[in-house]
This record gives structure tokens, C-alpha cells and sequence, in this order.
């Protein structure tokens, strides 16, 4: 990989460009997003979302930044745990998402402890040592600088504060491989045209999966960030795994 590209999916883009193209995605899908990720996850995503938080240990009065928040799935699960005492951040890139969060959140009336900001995950406009968590589901794969994420999410929070990537995975069995990417090159992408009616999103959506780094890759790189005691739970045969880091 050069230093002034990156993949897009399968497709080498300028670094550049990455960010436009991803927002390109997401602008699409955003309308159709919670009912594609029922269809494409059989409602299994529910359970991967509830696990990812039961792993962050957050507890009341804290505070917790819900990076790459989407529709505001985590950050739901996260108020419920911070209570009136704590705060939620939920924060996207993507303003089409982020509105779309928004609204729901506050259709639930979830007003008073939660935030809505966007931010670039690589760059986070937050001071040092801001949150007792920050959590970034599904949305790692699609940064351009991963290890400048890392970076940013290491420098916002407290100290004893933890990292959570929930993201999909690389199958640990080959049977499991096998079907998974039967059903991520041949149905993904046909459930993505008749639902919302965009075939070529979520074919990227399969491919930015399989170019997302394995466990143990991940685990090297929240190392180097600076996290300490690192380790990551496969659910679901590896097809997604949670990795969790600390700053002592």
C-alpha cells in the first residue's frame, strides 16, 4: 500500500478520496439502514450489540463516546447504563446517519444525557482524557487512517477508560468462511437491491469486510495505539469479534 492510497473495497482509491465515498455509501443506505441490518443479520446484531456493551463495563455516571453511532442502537444500550448521572456522545461522521439517530433517539425521548456531534474518527475534537469509554461499532473498517483512529480514541479517554471495537471478523473455521462468503458476494448484495434498492453499497459493505485486519492483526494495532491488555471475543464463529482495550 502506498502512502497516498488506500482501499476502497476491492478498489485502491486515493486517501483522499476514501472519506467522500464512504459518505457516498451510508447517504445511501441510511433511510433503509436498521431494517437491512434485521435482514442481513437474521436479528443477530441485536445480540453482538448487547454483548459489546455488557464488555465496556460502563456504569452510572459516565461517560461514553458512541463513535460511528449510526441510528443510535449503542448509544440506546449505553444511556440505559450511565443513567441521568452520565452522558452519552453519539457521534458519526456521516450526517445523513447522524440525523437519522437523531431523530429516532429523540422520537424515544432520550433528551436529556445524550449528545449528537460529527466528528472524523481519525481527528476527535475532544480534550484529553474526556470519556470513561469510547465504543465504535461497524464503522472501524470504514476509516481511511485505522491507526490514527486508534490514536484519537487512546488520547480521549480517562485514565482506567477502555476501547471498544465491535466490528465484523474474519471466520475462524473454513466451513463457516465458506458460507459466509457465499451469502456476503451472492445474497448481500440482492437483499441490498430489492430493500434499498443499491446493489453496489452493500457489495462494498462484503468487500470493506474481508479487507478489514483479522483478530489478531487488530489486537497488534490497539498495542501500538498504546492500549494495554488487549484481547478480542469471537461471537458467532469469528464472523464478528469484539476487541477491548484499556489506558492505564
Amino acid at each position: 500500500m502506498t502512502e497516498n492510497t488506500t482501499h476502497f473495497g476491492f478498489k485502491r482509491v486515493a486517501a483522499e478520496e476514501k472519506a467522500g465515498l464512504v459518505r457516498g455509501v451510508f447517504d445511501s443506505v441510511a433511510e433503509h439502514y436498521d431494517i437491512m441490518n434485521d435482514l442481513m443479520s437474521m436479528g443477530i446484531h441485536r445480540i453482538w450489540k448487547r454483548i459489546a456493551v455488557q464488555l465496556s463495563n460502563v456504569r452510572k455516571g459516565e461517560q461514553v463516546l458512541d463513535l460511528a453511532g449510526g441510528t443510535g442502537d449503542l448509544t440506546t444500550l449505553f444511556e440505559q447504563r450511565v443513567g441521568d448521572e452520565g452522558n452519552v456522545v453519539l457521534a458519526d461522521i456521516n450526517a445523513q446517519m447522524l440525523r437519522t439517530g437523531r431523530n429516532r433517539l429523540i422520537d424515544r425521548g432520550l433528551v436529556g444525557n445524550v449528545q449528537y456531534t460529527q466528528v472524523n474518527a481519525e481527528c476527535l475534537p475532544f480534550a484529553d482524557g474526556s470519556f470513561d469509554c469510547v465504543c465504535i461499532a461497524f464503522g472501524l473498517r470504514n476509516v481511511t487512517d485505522k491507526d490514527a483512529a486508534l490514536r484519537s480514541m487512546y488520547r480521549v479517554l480517562k485514565p482506567g477508560g477502555r476501547a471498544i471495537v465491535l466490528e465484523f471478523s474474519h471466520p475462524i473455521d473454513p466451513v463457516t468462511e465458506k458460507v459466509y462468503d457465499f451469502y456476503s458476494f451472492n445474497l448481500l448484495p440482492k437483499i441490498g437491491k430489492w430493500v434499498a434498492k443499491d446493489e453496489d453499497s452493500y457489495r462494498y459493505l462484503a468487500e470493506s469486510i474481508r479487507m478489514h485486519p483479522k483478530q489478531g492483526e487488530l489486537k497488534a494495532m490497539m498495542e501500538t495505539a498504546g492500549f494495554e491488555r488487549c484481547e478480542y471475543f469471537n461471537m458467532t464463529q469469528g464472523i464478528v469479534a469484539v476487541h477491548r482495550g484499556y489506558k492505564l
